[in-house]
């Protein structure tokens, strides 16, 4: 076994292999670009190499670097990780002719798989069922859209080189082929630097079911049961569970089999994943194959008890695989969620700042965090905006769905937007929790996902007010104990006077609502109004705005988080972000910049799509962003005159800065 691994990634899968090397005896090496100085995988490592600026390109992705990091350190093997150069040829490559050994497949097998055309060859040949469609190498835009009509829409456009969704377009009609294929064409290009792509015929009704397979250096293959990963938006994973629901014995082995076949022609060695397109008649067909280990891996290691890294690290230190397929069980069922800093409302855009305030879950049995990041963090632009992992077990699927839906309604995140309230919908949304699973579920059942913004309930405001008496006492306290005379009567915050109680009144804000609480101070406790119900209040609360409240006699826990003038009050599993408004500060409403759209995120205008000086209606698409390797277009607000671009195409933009001058039609 290695005595000592370097891990060639950042974040939330470093510090996992880092907590199997450690368990294992093995020491651990970090490499960390100048923006992850402090990141917590760093901090874990038993060292760490710096090996460049923020730009992955100029750190991550530099091979040389990371090899000189390996030697300079002593590390006998790298663990790519996933993402980065977990599947780069070169990379492997390089790691053979330095001779260290790298934990994953040879590079013939990534060779083999890296292109999805030239892999769909391979598994036609191997028997392995696939989709209809064009899988060559001519890439005339001409020839594609042809082939795209005798396949019959809706057709999908695909990377070649692609993965995690990107590089991938829908297209459900003739008309919209071109566009979406030079879209397809530039994010391929951009995130693989490969603008190849192939047409399949889409599935109607289709589920992402994925097969997790090990091979070893002594010809042993297994598969350990499925992962249904159907649950997306824009081909981007958002729920996973193993194992799938509704999957029966016989379509698991032919399915696991299947997969053992793929692997088997080119000769995979370590963690593999073989994804499929099911359909609903149980007909299923190879999709891809990721050589490397995926972002949900820990559903399956719930259900079967094993540990996967620890799997990678005996296979490529020559050892077989620990078990054959007949030692291999199913035990309960798991659930992940990932959690990301991102706006389901504004359509899922990347967020970035610092994690003010994070409280995870308790983990235990039936509950597991897998995360990269602490309170005090920073989520940047550099880099993917996943916060965590959050990973449940059950004995059944009823019973992992309510423990998903309890460690969401704990998790505690302030500092950037996140999807944790939509995912809490998620969840509990009827289709899901019935197990009516395919990849357009999200837009599917839009209208129970994304609701209308209902009032804030009357408890919210009350809180949010308790918390801010509370928080008052506690300073005035606090500040009496460093006062020569601690026990002077001034500095207590009782609202005691002379002929009568005292009463006050706070102001907060949701969104657009104003709403004021008004306060009398009662003997250890408050009378709180909203909208002239007056509330008994009283309660205590911790350092980090935890509050056992007792509301006219009912007990309930909360959390107030408050960061400058935001309150993040936490609620019956509901997050309600209020401000605070101070009536000697508070000028009216702020407005943003007349005229202009300005840049939701931090990135780079790749596309001009409308020209100054035209007159567009509502909806019209103006620019291309990218951002986070993803591409964001914006859109006309309204029906106006596009006057001026601010940017050109190539030009980097920082959040909230204006994009274009725009000046809206009279009604």
């Amino acid at each position: 076994m290695f005595e000592k691994i370097l891990i060639a990634n950042r974040g939330e899968i470093a510090c996992r292999v880092i907590k199997t090397a450690r368990r294992m005896g093995i020491k651990t090496v970090a490499v960390y670009s100048e923006a992850d100085a402090h990141a917590r995988h760093v901090r874990m490592a038993d060292e760490a190499v710096l090996i460049g600026p923020a730009a992955a390109k100029e750190s991550y992705l530099v091979i040389e670097r990371i090899i000189e990091a390996a030697k300079s350190t002593g590390a006998q093997a790298i663990h790519p990780g996933y993402g980065f150069l977990s599947e780069n040829e070169a990379f492997c490559h390089a790691c053979d002719a330095a001779g260290i050994v790298f934990i994953g497949p040879p590079v013939s097998a990534i060779h083999a798989m890296g292109s999805k055309s030239e892999a769909k060859k391979l598994m036609e040949a191997a028997g392995v069922p696939l989709t209809p469609g064009y899988h060559g190498d001519d890439q005339d835009p001409a020839l594609l859209a042809s082939e795209a009509e005798v396949i019959g829409y809706p057709v999908l456009i695909k990377a070649a080189a692609g993965g995690g969704g990107k590089g991938m377009r829908l297209v459900e009609r003739a008309e919209d082929f071109a566009d979406a294929l030079a879209s397809c064409k530039r994010e391929a290009a951009s995130s693989f630097g490969d603008d190849h792509v192939l047409v399949e015929k889409y599935v109607l009704k289709p589920r992402h079911i994925e097969i997790q397979v090990f091979g070893d250096t002594h010809g042993n293959y297994a598969y350990l049961f499925e992962r249904d990963c159907s649950v997306q938006r824009r081909h981007q994973k958002v729920l996973e569970e193993a194992p799938a629901p509704g999957m029966t014995p016989e379509r698991r082995a032919a399915m696991g089999q299947a997969a053992v076949e793929a692997a088997r022609a080119v000769g995979y060695v370590g963690a593999g994943t073989v994804e499929f397109i099911a359909s609903p008649d149980g007909s299923f067909y190879f999709m891809e194959m990721n050589t490397r280990l995926q972002v949900e891996h820990p559903v399956t290691e719930m259900i079967t008890g094993l540990d996967l890294v620890e799997w990678q690290l005996r296979v490529a230190s020559g050892e077989p695989l620990p078990l054959n397929q007949s030692q291999l069980k199913i035990h309960g069922h798991a659930l992940e969620a990932r959690i990301y800093a991102e706006d389901p409302d504004k359509g899922f855009l990347p967020a970035t700042g610092t994690l003010v305030h994070l409280s995870p879950p308790v983990e235990g049995l039936h509950v597991r965090v897998d995360t990269g990041v602490e309170e005090g963090d920073a989520i940047s632009p550099h880099y993917d905006p996943m916060i965590a992992k959050l990973i449940v077990w059950d004995e059944t699927r009823e019973g992992a769905l309510a423990r998903m839906l309890q460690a969401l309604a704990e998790y505690r995140v302030v500092g950037v937007a996140n999807n944790i309230g939509f995912l809490s919908r998620l969840v509990a949304c009827s289709a899901f929790s019935n197990a009516d699973l395919d990849t357009g579920l999200i837009e599917r059942e839009r209208d129970e996902l994304f609701p209308e913004t209902r009032p804030v309930p009357d408890e919210v405001w009350t809180v949010a007010a308790l918390a801010e008496l509370l928080r008052e006492a506690e300073r005035a306290t606090s500040d009496a104990r460093r006062h020569v005379e601690p026990d002077s009567p001034w500095h207590a915050r009782d609202g005691w006077r002379m002929n009568a109680a005292a009463s006050r009144t706070l102001l907060f804000r949701h969104g657009e609502t104003e709403q004021t609480v008004g306060v009398d101070y009662r003997p250890g406790g408050f009378r709180l109004t909203v909208d002239g119900r007056a509330t008994e209040a009283r309660g205590q609360m911790d350092a980090r705005g935890q509050l056992r409240v007792d509301l006219d006699g009912r007990r309930m826990d909360a959390t107030v988080v408050a960061a400058s003038e935001k309150r993040h009050v936490f609620l019956a599993g509901h997050a309600w972000p209020l401000t605070r408004i101070d009536p000697l500060q508070h000028s009216g409403e702020g407005g943003g910049a007349e005229g202009g759209l300005v840049a939701p995120m931090p990135g780079k205008v790749i596309a001009l799509l409308a020209e100054a000086g035209v007159t567009v209606a509502k909806g019209a698409p103006l620019l291309i962003l990218e951002a986070m390797k993803m591409e964001h277009t914006i859109t006309a607000p309204s029906a106006g005159l596009l006057k001026a671009h601010r940017f050109a195409v190539g030009d980097q933009v920082g959040d909230g800065e204006e994009l274009v001058e725009f000046e809206v039609s009279a009604s």
